[in-house]
């Protein structure tokens, strides 16, 4: 097959559009205050923390207060596989072992709370330890020490506002003892 000066002129605009595409590494090292692996863990460290590196996440412990209590909250950040996004993660319970112990509407509240979290909030669960987590997603850029202390500080104040939705001990419903009688509305016992 002969290819024509028309298919030439077209294959060297294609090639000089491919050319001219920026690639995700290069796109990446453009964003102002774009951290990499590296200055996360340096970001983290610069705050006072103490993180430690599990293959790219970095855990680390973080104080929240809401009003006059105090939580001590286990963290995890990583960048995103192209350094894109900073996802950081607060841990929360572990999922009880009986599938009767997770109750449906549990969990659907935790859905509906991610409706009304926004900000890039939102709950998940991890498989590979059956954790619930709180997760925050932002855009990495202008990645400065103060600017990610509040971002821990909203993450940190959610864990600590939306506890009775996550909390597994607050799904425990009390198991009625057949062996009590029922009590009347009025607050008496009815008759056995």
């Amino acid at each position: 097959m002969k290819l024509g000066i028309r298919h030439w002129i077209l294959f060297g605009v294609f090639a000089a559009l491919l050319a001219a595409m920026p690639n995700a590494a290069s796109a990446q090292s453009t964003r102002p205050g774009a951290v990499n692996e590296a200055t996360l863990g340096q970001l983290i460290t610069a705050m006072g923390l103490k993180p430690e590196k599990v293959e790219q996440r970095y855990d680390f412990a973080f104080k929240a207060r809401l009003e006059d209590e105090e939580w001590q909250l286990s963290m995890s950040c990583v960048l995103s596989q192209d350094e894109e996004w900073v996802w950081i993660m607060a841990w929360l319970d572990e999922l009880p072992t009986k599938a009767e112990d997770v109750p449906r509407t549990a969990l659907l509240r935790l859905l509906a709370e991610n409706d009304r979290l926004g900000n890039g909030k939102f709950f998940a669960y991890i498989p590979a330890n059956r954790r619930f987590v709180l997760q925050k997603v932002v855009l990495n850029e202008d990645m400065t020490t103060a600017r990610f202390q509040e971002m821990l500080k909203d993450l940190g104040a959610t864990v600590v506002e939306s506890y009775p939705q996550w909390a597994t001990a607050n799904w425990k419903q009390p198991t009625a003892d057949p062996a009590q009688t029922a009590t009347s509305p009025a607050g008496t016992t009815a008759p056995r």
